[in-house]
């Protein structure tokens, strides 16, 4: 189709050809004077024009280039399924083994059995796979049917409105109408929302799983919209770039017909299978379609992962690959050498056409390769198919254990990887996450500090000791009321707990994540508790109880902020009050937490800014205040001041007394309603204020009611825990969030008034600033204010210089800084997640050029990510502190335990986290991952060199403890440390932790110290890497799996786990809080980490014992019976005849011998639960390979030839010198030998059951059943030898009888002999184990604790313990061990929602004193525990330790930090 002149496709072009100057907006840096030339490459960017009048011919160009939105997610079609999935089987190469058996066969000279009949096994494998990757592809043929047809609203040009179309009639450039609750059908630059503000709210539990709703923006310049949106008034050309798989990456811009562009983002585009929520309309231009779109780019599918069981049973294969071999050519020179012992050529040396006989090589030749057809079962085919049938069993075990079903979450197990279920008895290493892994993720704020005050809040710490949850009519809170307000303000809610009956938010047509979820009925009797509403809004993170003393500065900080007039003077005042005013402030807007309401699900609370006139006269505030103060005053504390107080009141003098005149602009409201929407909330009642009466209006009183405002609860819904944590402390505090749009937010004051910012800018969080800030103009003042929080470390570096203001400001602002930074300590110390809160005021000059650059970055294409940055840093800088909290990521239920239980099963524990030294360290002590005994190290340090001889070290120190490491026990590359005692020490040797962060980690990996490193680790019972980002995880993992080939888990609840995830042998996943992108990636995924006891002790073991036993099983029954016609080729001139039916032989391994593997594979038990679980090292059987290793498969091999030569010889000799046939010969020796096979079945049975008892005897019926029926029916089926009545003729005979109850007894006696054995003097864990499993309940638990009271090691001398500098435990236990402290401010790292840092900065020792320390001129600490921990050292709080080396003192320095023991 031509092209108009005036075409855009056409200017376009132009413009690619000629490379036209770019736009100031694409300039590095910003607002460069040059202007830059920019080639555009149509492949390089996506170049999208709309689908209406306007553009239409363009369009049609354009669109033919892109693909359309039909998705197929099946591998196969109609016509491509038989060749497609033969091609995929025929990968596996015993497939092809069998195949060139079969075409073997089909070779005239080489012929063995009936050609169809040797077909049949291979036929009935490939049909059982096809049938079932049949079933298993229509099913996605149904689904990608149903999604391709679905309904949507596409704007056709000619009938100039929406039609209704299919999915798949989607193009690039379409404009799509989306209702309310509607599931996005491609990738779509949102430009109309029936949204007042022009936001529009998804829920993405389809990508990631989180229930929490994201807002999206309309691109700028299309908000204002009055009217429906009018797709042919849009004459824009979108710029954007290719397709990619980045969820949260999105960048571009819109050329406007000016040639003016206009950028957009993430914040932008409606990704597909999301959907709308809270939005009546939104309309969008399709950007993305079909498997372009970011969530087809996303499904990768499931992963393959071969099991250990699995890469062992190839070795052995080839073992028996080798032995297949060997037995052919003995076959083949037996062959030779039979035939070279005649004369002539004997009567069965049957000729070819022309009277010629095959020379003796060549038909030794054909001999061996007849062989390899006659001894094919000797690889065992069936194996596969057996595999993949009890690992199906075994994950239905699994995913209907209770014990592993959470009924909070109405999960249970979700077994994602069939192929791997074995491996869970087999780990030796587990990674693990901490925040949502060990903690619940569930944030609950504890302390905070500001202005250098530190507010304990210790009677909310009395409430989270309790152990549940506290009624809604507790009379904890009655001791508040009337305590920090007047009466009048607390007609509220008199707790911060829901009161009964609050609805949960419900979502209509949602459409839920497609996991595997049970809904069991509850236990009668039960609680029924109504699951949170929104996250993060549990009563434990909703519910904080406020500090006494800080309520007092609440106060004034409200009356202080009800004060304040745009006559203010704009220079920083560092008042008490001022800085509560704007630390709650900060709490309450900087952040991205959205408002609903119970009774209207999911509905966003707005609140447009009042415009009316107040029309309150300054004299009626100054009396309402009055009256306030008053009433306040009567109702003071009688409780004291906080310990810190007084640095903040010390700076501030009066509270400002201005003009409130033009509060009319400052949009001023007031509520009189209660909003309890997890903390406590004391409102203004109009008829409690007094001189109002119930009936006056509010308006009188402080202003304008806003209309709306009265109603019900609101509910904060978060993308975080973090941030839902602070809005709840804040709301506790009457510092309550009302309403939020992109344009401004509302807050409510405690006295009910309602402050209005206007939003001017948020810059969100980012792993690399690790903080946020957002711009907004106070409405009283009119000031423009940045509000910044984020982490400590990050933060303290940001912060004004104190230098710049006078001596005596200087000397307070120091003073601050110093007292914030030592509550930090304290807050990390124990545990809690650190953040810094700050401001700046801006002026209106500095804050216009700033936006102008932030608006030509948001423009630019290429390098729009760098420009943002730095745009961010030339606004977050020369901050003021407010102060910083400190919040509670709480222990989950049960992970001491289960840590415990992990490490007595010999299993290696590494927590990979983003946290803060001091937090990991204490979260460590908490859930014993490190014991107060424990000899910990620390090692930071970015130095090679100093690493390096930190590690020689260490290493040395420990090789003194535990004597130079024995790699004695190695399986699969994997040396473990030897468990003998060093011989220097009498007691037992204290355990030793390692903490490094991961600065430190980098320096191992560019410094090549990988080896020593994993030497160190390997003494080491606990490793804590910190500060960790998420490649270093996966780098960890891939480290230990592949240096020290051992079994590795990793466990995670995050999207920043999902590297670590994957990397590992066995990647589990929890459904915790931070949505579904680590399930989704996961092999495994559990509710609780505490179910991860069960699932390795006790599931793991016995998937890897009942899989390991059943694999050996089978290389034996093959071997055995395979050893039967091997035998007989002595007999038979070595000519490749067989004297057992093929069908029975195709029988034996498809009917009569399969049932029973099947069942010992799938239920068999050889210890019960109680026992695994009460005896954790048990779990050291399948680390150690004990089931199945090189001695277990040759001892199989050999019993194997043994009893074959029985089975085989036996009936031999009985009948050796009779005229019987050769069907007749066979018939026993097949039916002793299934005989003993089933038997031997039957001694590996741990547990007998119904089941096995009549599969068992099922299976030796079956073979007499169809012996009968088919040598009775079968007269010619195997000329000119038949089968026919042989069995019916051997019943009749005493001999077969006895034969078959000789054989038996005779091949199975070695090994009952060599069980028994083994069973009365045998020294296995598993062994006495097994015993203790039979004793009577009472007898078992005696015997149980008998056990563990010995191995409980022998108690640790106090010389030779030693605990981490940083977090002593016990006060006696810590030692002192540094030199004098830097005078370098501390500073810490706060880790912001969801993500990890990886930044560590200098510190002030914790733990220093006055020990003189000497080393190498390279300056880092090593301390020897045993020389720094001595008798009677603890009382004086100083120990002297001096070392025999090169002087020195040692100053800490981010250069070289130190190595702590």
């Amino acid at each position: 189709m031509a092209l108009s002149v005036d075409s855009s496709w056409h200017r376009w072009q132009w413009r690619v050809r000629d490379a036209l100057p770019q736009s100031p907006s694409e300039a590095t840096p910003l607002l460069s004077p040059e202007k830059g030339r920019q080639s555009y490459s149509v492949t390089q960017q996506r170049v999208v024009f709309p689908n209406n009048n306007a553009f239409h011919q363009d369009w049609a160009k354009v669109s033919r280039r892109y693909p359309g939105n039909r998705i197929c997610t099946a591998k196969y079609t109609l016509f491509t399924f038989l060749p497609h999935n033969l091609l995929e089987q025929f990968h596996r190469w015993a497939n092809l083994y069998f195949l060139f058996l079969v075409i073997l066969n089909w070779v005239p000279s080489m012929e063995v059995f009936h050609r169809e009949i040797t077909m049949l096994p291979l036929a009935i494998v490939l049909f059982v796979i096809m049938v079932k990757d049949g079933v298993e592809d229509f099913k996605k043929h149904c689904f990608d049917r149903e999604i391709n047809c679905s309904n949507i609203q596409i704007y056709e040009r000619k009938e100039q409105g929406y039609m209704q179309r299919r999915w798949k009639d989607v193009r690039v450039g379409d404009f799509i109408q989306m209702q309310c609750n509607e599931i996005i059908p491609a990738d779509i630059l949102l430009l109309f929302s029936s949204d007042p503000s022009g936001i529009c709210h998804l829920e993405t539990a389809n990508l990631d799983g989180e229930t929490n709703l994201k807002q999206r923006r309309v691109v700028k310049g299309f908000s204002q919209q009055e009217v429906q949106f009018q797709p042919e008034r849009f004459h824009n050309t979108i710029i954007c770039e290719k397709p990619n798989n980045h969820l949260n990456r999105f960048r571009g811009y819109m050329e406007h017909p000016d040639q003016t562009r206009t950028g957009f983002g993430s914040e932008s585009l409606l990704l597909r299978g999301c959907t709308i929520r809270n939005t009546e309309v939104a309309v969008g231009i399709v950007i993305y379609a079909g498997h372009e779109t970011k969530a087809m780019l996303n499904n990768s599918g499931p992963r393959y992962k071969r099991s250990k069981i699995e890469r062992r049973m190839n070795m052995d294969i080839f073992f028996c690959i080798g032995l297949l071999f060997l037995m052919c050519l003995i076959g083949a020179i037996g062959h030779g050498l039979w035939n070279g012992t005649f004369a002539e050529h004997p009567p069965f040396d049957v000729p070819d056409a022309k009277g010629n006989f095959l020379p003796l090589a060549l038909g030794g030749f054909y001999m061996f390769l007849t062989m390899i057809i006659l001894l094919q079962v000797l690889i065992p085919i069936s194996l596969y198919v057996s595999i993949e049938l009890v690992k199906l069993g075994q994950v239905f075990l699994l995913h209907n254990d209770l014990d592993l079903y959470d009924e909070d979450t109405d999960l249970s197990i979700q077994c994602r990887a069939l192929n791997i279920t074995e491996d869970l008895g087999q780990i030796q290493y587990i990674f693990s996450d901490k925040t949502g892994t060990l903690t619940e993720n569930k944030m609950v704020f504890r302390r905070c500090t500001i202005m250098g005050s530190e507010y304990s809040h210790q009677e909310n710490a009395k409430r989270l000791e309790t152990p549940k949850e506290l009624d809604s009519d507790s009379e904890e809170w009655t001791q508040y009321q009337g305590l920090s307000f007047p009466a009048c303000w607390d007609q509220g809610p008199a707790t911060v707990r829901d009161r009964g009956g609050s609805q949960p938010l419900r979502r209509s047509q949602s459409a839920r994540v497609p996991i595997q979820g049970h809904s069991r009925q509850r236990s009668v009797g039960r609680c029924e508790i109504s699951p949170p509403p929104v996250a993060f809004s549990s009563p434990i993170e909703k519910d904080v109880t406020p500090d006494k003393n800080l309520l007092t500065k609440v106060q004034d900080a409200a009356l202080w902020l009800e004060s304040l007039s745009d006559t203010r003077p704009a220079k920083p005042s560092l008042s008490t009050a001022s800085s509560v005013a704007d630390f709650f402030l900060a709490l309450t807007i900087c952040n991205s937490v959205m408002v609903s309401t119970t009774t209207e699900p999911r509905q966003r609370v707005t609140l447009p800014p009042s415009t009316k006139a107040l029309g309150t006269s300054l004299e009626k505030i100054q009396l309402l205040f009055h009256r306030l103060k008053l009433l306040s005053l009567s109702q003071s504390f009688s409780s004291t001041a906080p310990s810190d107080v007084g640095l903040g009141e010390s700076l501030g003098t009066h509270m400002p007394t201005t003009d409130s005149e033009e509060r009319d602009d400052a949009s001023v409201c007031s509520g009189g309603y209660s909003t309890d929407g997890g903390s406590k909330s004391s409102t203004w009642e109009q008829g409690d204020i007094p001189g109002v009466g119930p009936d006056a209006c509010l308006e009188a009183g402080l202003g304008a009611a806003a209309p709306g405002l009265a109603g019900p609860e609101l509910c904060y819904e978060a993308e975080s825990p973090d941030e839902a944590a602070l809005v709840h402390a804040a709301h506790a505090y009457s510092f309550t969030l009302v309403s939020r749009t992109p344009e401004q937010v509302t807050v409510r004051l405690p006295q009910g008034t309602c402050l209005t910012f206007e939003v001017l800018c948020t810059l969100d969080f980012d792993s690399v600033r690790k903080r946020m800030s957002v711009v907004v103009r106070h409405p009283l003042t009119h000031e423009i204010i940045v509000y910044t929080k984020g982490a400590d470390s990050v933060i303290m570096d940001l912060l004004e210089d104190p230098a710049r203001a006078d001596t005596d400001m200087e000397r307070k602002v120091r003073k601050i800084q110093a007292r914030t930074q030592k509550h930090l300590d304290l807050y990390a110390r124990d545990g809690l997640r650190t953040l810094c809160v700050a401001k700046k005021v801006l002026s209106e000059e500095d804050f216009q050029r700033w936006a102008s650059f932030r608006h030509e970055a948001e423009a630019s294409l290429t390098n729009r990510d760098e420009l943002l940055m730095e745009t961010a840093e030339r606004l977050e800088n020369q901050l003021t502190l407010l102060g910083a909290t400190g919040i509670e990521d709480r222990l989950q239920e049960g992970v001491p335990d289960t840590i415990s239980a992990l490490r007595e099963a010999g299993i290696q524990l590494w927590v990979l986290t983003g946290d803060k030294q001091e937090t990991a360290v204490n979260i460590a002590y908490s859930c014993r991952l490190l014991d107060q005994t424990d000899t910990v190290y620390s090692i930071n340090t970015e130095s090679q060199e100093t690493c390096e001889s930190i590690l020689n070290f260490a290493l040395e120190e420990v090789k003194q403890f535990h004597g130079p490491q024995k790699p004695d026990r190695k399986h699969f590359g994997s040396c473990l440390p030897s468990e003998t005692p060093p011989p220097t020490l009498g007691a037992t040797a204290p355990e030793v932790g390692l903490v490094i962060d991961g600065k430190t980690l980098n320096t191992i990996s560019q410094g090549k110290l990988e080896k020593k490193f994993l030497e160190l680790t390997q003494y080491c019972r606990s490793v804590l890497c910190c500060r960790s980002t998420p490649l270093q995880k996966s780098m960890l993992v891939k480290l230990v799996r592949d240096r020290l080939r051992a079994m590795t888990l990793s466990i995670g609840d995050g999207a920043n786990d999902v590297s670590m995830i994957q990397a590992a042998d066995i990647g589990i996943g929890i459904s915790g809080q931070e949505g579904m992108q680590a399930v989704m990636s996961s092999d495994f995924a559990i509710s609780r980490f505490s179910h991860l006891k069960k699932l390795l002790l006790v599931h793991g073991h016995w998937c890897y014992s009942r899989l390991a036993r059943m694999v050996v099983y089978y290389f034996y029954k093959n071997v055995c019976y395979v050893n039967l016609l091997f035998w007989y080729q002595f007999f038979c001139g070595f000519s490749g005849s067989t004297m057992i039916d093929y069908w029975q032989m195709i029988f034996f391994n498809l009917f009569f011998t399969s049932l029973p593997p099947l069942v010992f594979g799938i239920l068999d038990k050889d210890l019960s639960m109680e026992t695994l679980l009460a005896l954790p090292e048990l779990y050291k059987s399948g680390q150690n390979s004990e089931c199945y290793n090189p001695w277990t498969f040759w001892l199989s091999i050999v019993d194997a030839f043994y009893q074959s030569l029985v089975c085989f010889f036996i009936p031999y000799l009985t009948y050796k010198g009779s005229d019987i046939d050769v069907f007749t010969f066979g018939t026993p020796v097949n039916t002793v030998s299934l005989a003993t096979i089933l038997l031997h079945q039957a001694m590996e049975m741990k547990t007998w059951t119904i089941i096995h008892g009549l599969v068992l005897i099922g299976s030796f019926l079956m073979y007499f059943v169809v012996s009968l029926v088919y040598n009775a029916t079968c007269v010619t089926c195997n000329s000119p030898t038949n089968p026919y009545w042989v069995m019916e003729d051997q019943l009749s005979e005493p001999t077969f009888y006895f034969v078959c109850l000789l054989t038996p007894v005779v091949a199975l006696l070695p090994r009952y002999f060599f069980l028994s054995l083994q069973g009365t003097y045998g020294k296995s864990p598993i062994l006495r184990a097994q015993k203790i499993d039979k004793l009577p309940m009472d007898k078992r638990d005696l015997e149980i604790q008998s056990w563990r009271s010995r191995q409980r090691p022998v108690s640790v001398p106090r010389e030779a313990r030693s605990t981490h500098c940083p977090v002593p435990p016990v006060p006696e236990q810590g030692f002192r061990a540094s030199t004098p402290k830097s005078s370098r401010p501390t500073k810490r790292d706060w880790v912001l929602p969801g993500e990890r840092g990886s930044r560590d900065h200098i510190k002030d020792d914790p733990c220093s004193g006055d020990t003189s320390v000497t080393f190498s001129p390279r300056e880092h600490l090593l301390l020897d525990p045993h020389r720094m921990v001595a008798s009677g050292a603890y009382s004086g709080g100083q120990t002297n330790a001096n070392w025999p080396l090169s002087g020195g003192s040692h100053r800490r320095s981010q250069s070289s930090p130190p190595l702590t023991v």
